[in-house]
């Protein structure tokens, strides 16, 4: 009776220069989907008009399920995983906190019309007195949502720049578009285009 082998197992049967090679490919146009997807929705934040279509919450989820199948490979970070759900968990959250913020402001403004109709004069005061709390909460999660997009981005960096030093890859065949200008560890490829690579010593 033949036992059956699990994917990693058959993979390591193959040629494993073949194998890894494909592998880093892989993983490479993952993350450079991850990097302007991520980095596309930091520009969104702060009011630009953005036509860029992958949902960055979704690649994550896929490197993360991908990372936990293949741990046999050394191309997925274990720590760098547990990063990254908790960033994304993060700015979930902030996301949920703005809504509520919001949700409070209509409140407000809904009961002081209510008690307009009800009891003749617009109670404006309430609707005053919370108004700068709701800006200074608005202001101060987005902030905080703006740098934990720039984490995830720059994280993501990282990890494509060790990519391609450990694996040989070309920088210049993963290409990905930015919307910032204040990364670290990346070129310009295309300045009319806002195209960047990785930027990996003796890769040049």
């Amino acid at each position: 009776m033949s036992m059956v082998k699990d994917s990693v197992e058959a993979a390591l049967d193959l040629d494993e220069k073949s194998v890894y090679s494909h592998i880093a490919h892989e993983s490479a146009e993952d993350i450079i989907r991850i990097i302007s997807s991520i980095d596309a929705e930091r520009a969104r934040l702060r009011g630009e008009v953005i036509y860029y279509t992958d949902d960055w919450d979704d690649l994550i989820r896929q490197r993360i399920a991908k990372g936990k199948r293949h741990t046999a490979f050394d191309f997925y970070n274990p720590a760098l995983l547990d990063i990254w759900e908790a960033k994304v968990k993060k700015v979930k959250a902030l996301k949920n906190a703005e809504k509520i913020a919001y949700t409070l402001y209509a409140f407000v403004i809904a009961l002081s019309i209510g008690l307009l109709f009800l009891a003749g004069s617009l109670i404006i005061l309430p609707v005053l007195s919370i108004a700068p709390l709701v800006l200074f909460l608005r202001g101060w999660i987005r902030d905080r949502m703006d740098l934990s997009y720039y984490e995830l981005t720059q994280f993501f960096i990282d990890e494509m720049a060790e990519l391609v030093r450990r694996h040989g890859l070309r920088p210049e065949n993963y290409r990905f578009k930015l919307f910032g200008n204040d990364y670290f560890g990346v070129k310009a490829f295309n300045q009319r285009s806002s195209t960047f690579v990785v930027e990996v010593e003796g890769n040049d």
